[in-house]
């Protein structure tokens, strides 16, 4: 959905992508993949594709000069590089050629922005406090909730948090805790300090995951070990800000939680209903491959009007 509400909107910052990718670090070594494809553009120009910035001193990878570069010199090399592509352009007409030209462009620029951004001495004690102990750990969920704030204000368009392990097979009562200890304070926190810096008026919070869990155990549920398995069927996520009803519920599930009984939403209805808060019709952005118009919807979804103040 990043790299489609890039694609529709355009951007708002000159020197930071519009598409931000921020992943945990996680104390706990986990074991549950997140793969470089889950931010990616799909068939759509590379350009949307999400950028990842790491935890640590190099939030993106061979973002500096090497010793001994001045950044007179990198000027050089890069006009002289896009001189090239632009050469290589005209010959063959890829497109890509093009994102290449704006991307290296890009992090010629992201030289300056991205220091500054990830450099939280500015911000006071109290931001800490209200984010949560683990907020001063470079990389933990609630150091990159601060950070999500901080791309907010700069204008980046969308910025996605990965917080892993929430695959519990097994050890449900000590793991799935540990989880919720990692992501409740800072979460409330930015919902918070969006609200109070006026920034939640235009934008949207989403909490979820990739699906639920089963509402039975899996493995012996009077031992510590047990866990439960995938639940596809229902599940539920939060959305906060941006023209959303604040303080109630919508749809429920039978009695077991095992199936939506009521106002079911399916994931086209919500990448529909974003795209409305986001003022994009989800019918008419489109993207013409291989020889048809594509929407992010397909050609399902309906705008869920009764969750929109």
């Amino acid at each position: 959905m990043g790299a489609w509400a890039s694609y529709g909107l355009g951007s708002m910052s000159r020197d930071l992508p519009d598409y931000i990718v921020l992943v945990s670090k996680m104390e706990r070594p986990s074991d549950q993949p997140l793969y470089e494809y889950y931010w990616g553009s799909g068939f759509l120009p590379s350009r949307y594709q999400g950028i990842r910035l790491r935890s640590g001193k190099e939030p993106v990878l061979y973002l500096n000069n090497p010793e001994g570069l001045s950044p007179a010199i990198r000027r050089s090399m890069l006009d002289s590089l896009a001189d090239l592509n632009r050469h290589r352009l005209a010959s063959v007409g890829d497109p890509e050629i093009e994102d290449r030209i704006k991307q290296y462009e890009m992090a010629y620029r992201m030289q300056t922005s991205v220091p500054d951004l990830t450099d939280l001495s500015d911000e006071p004690e109290s931001t800490f406090e209200e984010y949560g102990p683990d907020s001063r750990r470079p990389g933990s969920y609630a150091a990159n909730c601060i950070l999500a704030r901080r791309l907010a204000e700069r204008g980046v368009r969308f910025v996605q948090l990965f917080h892993p392990d929430w695959d519990h097979h097994k050890k449900l009562t000590a793991w799935c805790p540990a989880r919720c200890r990692d992501t409740d304070q800072p979460t409330a926190a930015l919902i918070t300090d969006l609200k109070r810096r006026g920034l939640l008026d235009d934008t949207l919070v989403i909490w979820g995951g990739e699906f639920g869990r089963s509402p039975v155990g899996q493995g012996d549920y009077r031992s510590p070990e047990a866990g439960r398995d995938h639940h596809p069927r229902a599940f539920t996520i939060f959305l906060a800000g941006a023209g959303v009803k604040s303080g109630f519920s919508y749809g429920s599930t039978d009695d077991f939680g095992f199936n939506v009984a009521e106002n079911g939403v399916h994931v086209h209805d919500l990448q529909a209903t974003v795209l409305h808060l986001m003022g994009i019709d989800h019918k008419r952005l489109t993207y013409r491959y291989l020889g048809r118009d594509f929407r992010l919807t397909d050609v399902h979804g309906r705008v869920v009007h009764n969750l929109l103040t």
